[in-house]
């Protein structure tokens, strides 16, 4: 029997983009009600912290989790009520005045005091309460901060606190902000080592000394401190926009953790969740004293319900009158975002169904590529019984660009002729891709895969050649260039694959 203690593990970054499940419920029916409330206990926590992943849950007493959480005029609009649209500003505060001169250079900060803004998403919930989206705001964005004129909108809270903060983000926006979420992002590192660690892979190289990251594209487990580093720097091509996807994309795989059963079915982790959580953040009044309404409404959401964007841009690298690199905001395109989010318009298109059918091989009348090498981590097995021919292969699909972290293992039987490309439920367009490079290879859907991806390979095995992917939506890549119109996805699409 598993471990509930064992693969606490989370993976986020490199294959970002394929299909991610929460485990499934079991269908012992005398625990369902208290795992559904616990799971939508859990993401009201997890949405009120979603800055650098800090989530935090409120399963406990209402008066518990009111005398944890410590609330914050923010000049927000408020409601007492948990039913209705919703729009969240969660603002990150990087505090460091209580840290020891010992954790200061453990963490790589320098010697500043006073809080400010590392971090601004804004959170809509569907009339529903079905779905939820988070917008992330570039804390570089040249906007108009209400009586102080022109600055990054990061300045806001130093300038103002919390409400000029909402202010200021209402004005940029033109949404009406009804709650307010303040998160100490230093309190990611707790939360990620209550989860048991995180483990992350990265498409591109990042060396950043500030950091003391090192990476070279692949697969790697973090420590709280690490992992913070890895959601902070800003060390690659994009800077910000690159930051952005990353912290994103921890996001997505800590609200994954947070709803798997290692989490909900282990009380000694569920209480450390908790109690390393709700210390770190400060919210309005009227979501701390409602708290556990909005966590009953939400028990239905998923990771497929909770989708993120980014502000369309106009220009990325915009020089301000005082000489800062800013960027500005496409103001048609950014308009039309937060209309079609005030408006609950579904940003992504619904998920198609894993089909229960093997795919055909690829071949030149199959449908277009849609996913690229650089975001799909395979295993390689050897099948048959030629010595090195698993490592020749790890090496082959790496030089035309795929993610092959660790070492090929071997198959128990030795008699496969043809190459052969296993994938879990929901991985067919990454399988697909991999068959294009491997011309001849077998595709065969396998359910107790999950979602993994396998290459088998066979004694006709024929070297892997380069495919082009013309991709349909936006990820991390080496070009500066602005985004002009929004780009959406959901928190199960930027889950990584093994």
């Amino acid at each position: 029997m598993r471990d509930p203690e064992e693969d606490s593990g989370v993976h986020v970054g490199g294959d970002a983009y394929g299909s991610v499940r929460v485990n499934p419920r079991r269908d012992r029916r005398s625990a369902r009600g208290a795992r559904t409330r616990r799971r939508g206990l859990v993401i009201a926590g997890a949405l009120s912290c979603l800055v650098l992943g800090s989530s935090g849950v409120t399963w406990a007493l209402t008066n518990y989790a009111t005398t944890k959480i410590k609330a914050v005029d923010a000049g927000v609009a408020g409601s007492r009520s948990s039913t209705g649209a919703m729009n969240i500003l969660v603002v990150g505060v990087d505090k460091r005045d209580d840290l020891t001169r010992k954790q200061q250079n453990q963490l790589k900060l320098g010697r500043e005091t006073g809080e400010r803004t590392d971090t601004m998403m804004v959170i809509h919930v569907s009339e529903d309460h079905r779905k939820v989206t988070v917008v992330s705001l570039p804390r570089d964005t040249w906007t108009t901060v209400p009586g102080q004129g022109l600055h990054k909108i990061n300045a806001a809270y130093q300038l103002g606190g919390p409400k000029l903060a909402t202010r200021t983000v209402q004005t940029a926006t033109g949404l009406t902000l009804h709650h307010y979420v303040e998160v100490n992002v230093l309190g990611f590192i707790e939360v990620v080592d209550a989860l048991g660690g995180i483990s992350v892979c990265t498409p591109v190289p990042i060396n950043d000394p500030k950091t003391a990251l090192d990476l070279a594209p692949g697969t790697y487990s973090f420590d709280g401190v690490k992992a913070l580093a890895y959601a902070r720097t800003r060390a690659t091509a994009r800077s910000d926009l690159d930051r952005i996807d990353r912290q994103q994309q921890v996001i997505s795989a800590l609200l994954n953790q947070a709803l798997s059963g290692e989490t909900l079915t282990n009380p000694v982790r569920l209480a450390s969740f908790v109690d390393t959580t709700l210390d770190t953040i400060r919210v309005d009044d009227a979501l701390r004293g409602d708290l556990l309404g909005l966590a009953d409404q939400l028990k239905d959401v998923s990771t497929d319900d909770v989708t993120f964007a980014t502000v369309p841009l106009a220009d990325v690298d915009y020089k301000t009158p005082t000489g800062e690199s800013a960027v500005l905001w496409d103001k048609e395109a950014a308009k039309e975002l937060f209309r079609r989010i005030a408006a609950d318009e579904t940003l992504v298109k619904p998920a198609k169904p894993a089909k229960a059918t093997p795919t055909p091989t690829a071949s030149p009348s199959a449908p277009a590529l849609t996913v690229a090498p650089s975001r799909i981590a395979l295993t390689v097995l050897n099948g048959t019984t030629i010595t090195g021919l698993g490592a020749q292969t790890r090496a082959d699909l790496q030089r035309v660009g795929f993610l092959v972290p660790e070492v090929p293992g071997n198959t128990p039987q030795k008699d496969f002729d043809k190459t052969v490309i296993r994938y879990g439920p929901g991985r067919e367009d990454s399988a697909r891709t991999v068959a294009a490079a491997l011309p001849g290879a077998d595709l065969r859907p396998l359910e107790s895969l999950g979602d993994k991806i396998e290459v088998v390979v066979g004694r006709k095995h024929a070297p892997a050649k380069k495919v082009t992917v013309k991709e349909t939506d936006s990820s991390p890549t080496p070009a500066a260039t602005p985004a002009t119109t929004p780009t959406a996805r959901t928190a199960t699409d930027n889950i990584c694959k093994k």
